[in-house]
């Protein structure tokens, strides 16, 4: 597609289907089977859902710097969320601090 021609637009490299193409047509799963079926599975439901979808602002740059780390940043930044979240003393009902937590604070504070 050249120049600012708008999306779905036909052109020289995208012609417009003529009558007897559309009836001809097959379905994509007839086509391309295997693919078709590795789109159908997809992941599927969590067996036994351990985490929740939320959604949260984060600074630009800690966002950049997590994705930059390639596949498998979510589960990362994960792992440092839980390193860092407040824990449950025995037998309190009150949460303390974890230690890397307070480090944090530590460091911003200087």
């Amino acid at each position: 597609m050249r120049g600012n021609q708008p999306y779905g637009v036909p052109d020289e490299e995208n012609l417009e289907w003529t009558a007897e193409e559309i009836r001809t047509a097959k379905p994509f799963a007839e086509v391309f089977p295997d693919t078709a079926e590795a789109i159908r599975r997809g992941r599927g439901s969590q067996k036994a859902p351990t985490k929740q979808m939320v959604s949260l602002r984060l600074d630009v740059d800690v966002l950049e710097k997590f994705r930059a780390t390639g596949k498998g940043w979510q589960a990362r930044m994960n792992a440092t969320l839980a390193a860092h979240a407040p824990r449950r003393a025995k037998g309190s009902r009150t949460l303390r601090p974890s230690s890397a937590k307070s480090s944090v604070r530590r460091r911003r504070a200087s």
